[in-house]
């Protein structure tokens, strides 16, 4: 059992810098077609009310109200907003974007028929509150579909390279537990059924080498950015190392870009 999460506020606002540091959108425009792909096995209906959790710029949102649906992002991250404002103004698609916490949505009962979140939701510290919001402002019947990377691919082992050097706050449980399956049933036991969980292969694909693939999400990538910073100045080139080892390790490409494949657990859920 996890220990109680010390000072939730600073926590929280410290969680929140960390998804504004960087240029998060940078990161966003290489998992577009994640995104667009996940959209597409949803089958969406014109007039379906649809909330992104976590939102980020619009990934999901934007593939989501081309179909004719009627969508809300929320987020916690206020300069993301700002890049899917935009980018929703350029498509001329017409979706709410508002600040919000995946673990206490701004929104009354049963206010969507489908909630989706892809990579986002999965990072709120207390599971069981995310689990019970998603539910909560689901109609009965309604869908929840989440995107969450898996501890055996290759993010979820990035993420436990950085955790070793950069331990996470005391308490909180891995973000990854999301993309286990065992977790994710027993999270999702109370109001929901019909519950489908699929291994989705996607592929990483950055146009330069590993070397460059770590210093661009060092620089556009809120969590490295901020993992690195913490770190004393002496030990940042033995982080940065490693990750390019992680990257070269696992790069099938051979002509001098990066390509990766990795994998996330597509959790797709009813309410009861």
């Amino acid at each position: 059992m996890n220990s109680p999460l010390p000072d939730l506020e600073t926590l929280k606002t410290r969680l929140k810098d960390t998804w504004m540091a960087g240029d998060f959108g940078e990161v966003a425009k290489m998992i577009v077609a994640h995104a667009e792909e996940f959209v597409a096995r949803r089958g969406l209906s014109p007039g379906e009310r649809v909330l992104d959790v976590a939102c980020g710029t619009g990934n999901l949102s934007i593939p989501a109200a081309r179909t004719g649906a009627v969508v809300t992002g929320v987020d916690i991250a206020t300069n993301l907003l700002d890049q899917a404002r935009a980018r929703a103004r350029s498509e001329g698609l017409d979706i709410a974007f508002q600040e919000g916490d995946a673990e206490a949505l701004p929104f009354p009962d049963g206010a969507f028929d489908r909630i989706f979140s892809m990579y986002g939701a999965m990072f709120a510290p207390r599971p069981e509150r995310v689990a019970a919001e998603l539910r909560r402002v689901c109609r009965p019947g309604g869908e929840v579909a989440m995107a969450n990377w898996t501890p055996e691919g290759f993010v979820g082992k990035l993420f436990r390279l950085v955790a070793s050097q950069v331990p996470p706050p005391p308490g909180m449980p891995p973000p990854i537990a999301w993309g286990d399956e065992d977790t994710v049933r027993k999270r999702l036991q109370e109001g929901f059924r019909e519950l489908r969980l699929t291994r989705i292969p996607v592929t990483f694909h950055f146009p330069f080498s590993p070397a460059e693939t770590v210093e661009f999400h060092r620089r556009y990538f809120g969590p490295i950015q901020r993992a690195f910073d913490s770190l004393p100045e002496g030990k940042r080139a033995g982080l940065g190392q490693a990750l390019e080892a992680l990257w070269a390790e696992h790069n099938l490409a051979k002509d001098g870009t990066t390509r990766i494949a990795g994998e996330y657990l597509e959790v797709v859920a009813r309410v009861a």
